[in-house]
């Protein structure tokens, strides 16, 4: 397995943030958000908790998905880890569910390749500055946004809200769920994030 595979299969994940998780002999629709730590987080059943055999199916199990075999912890949305809850709701909206789960992905299958589940957890050094970057990408160039995503691949974004900035992409909300504005090579330092959107975008 080489690095450029294991970078397609985090940049396919990253884009695929709805799926589907079997647990026990259920199967049912998730969403994850991706979290500073490099772990996924959702809103999940107690079963789920229960579970002793997880795993994602990012978007679905066919050939060309990735499948993942995940760990979750339980976490309290009043707790530490409010906060990755709220991130969530800021990519998804209301949760279906009361409990939530950090994601910790152990293994992964894509493209015929098995993927060590450390090589999909990135921390991500722009933790620090994500807010305020959301917030000048949204501000000032709404438009970069959608040319790019368009350059991507994505469909047309309709008010798009940038949600998550990491060395990696961009991720916006739109009408139609997150899209993924994939950065390859990976953007080197929070200053080089508005000088990419704008050169991705075509300006």
């Amino acid at each position: 397995m080489t690095d450029e595979i294991a970078d397609e299969a985090y940049q396919f994940m990253r884009a695929h943030l709805h799926g589907k998780i079997r647990f026990g002999e259920d199967r049912v629709d998730i969403r994850v958000a991706p979290t500073p730590s490099g772990h996924l987080v959702a809103s999940v059943m107690v079963a789920m908790l229960r579970s002793v055999d997880t795993v994602l199916e990012l978007p679905d199990d066919s050939d060309d998905a990735l499948v993942l075999q995940v760990t979750l912890e339980q976490i309290d949305e009043n707790g530490p880890d409010g906060a990755i809850c709220d991130r969530w709701c800021i990519y998804h909206g209301e949760p279906p569910d009361v409990r939530w789960a950090r994601i910790q992905i152990d293994a992964a299958r894509y493209k015929g390749y098995f993927i060590d589940g450390q090589a999909l957890m990135r921390e991500n050094p722009f933790a620090a500055h994500e807010g305020a970057l959301c917030k000048e990408l949204n501000t000032s160039c709404q438009e970069q946004v959608i040319r790019a995503a368009r350059a991507s691949g994505e469909h047309l974004l309709i008010d798009p809200k940038v949600v998550g900035v990491d060395p990696w992409g961009i991720d916006a909300r739109a009408q139609l769920g997150i899209a993924r504005i994939s950065a390859i090579p990976a953007i080197s330092s929070v200053n080089g994030v508005k000088p990419w959107l704008v050169e991705r975008a075509g300006n």
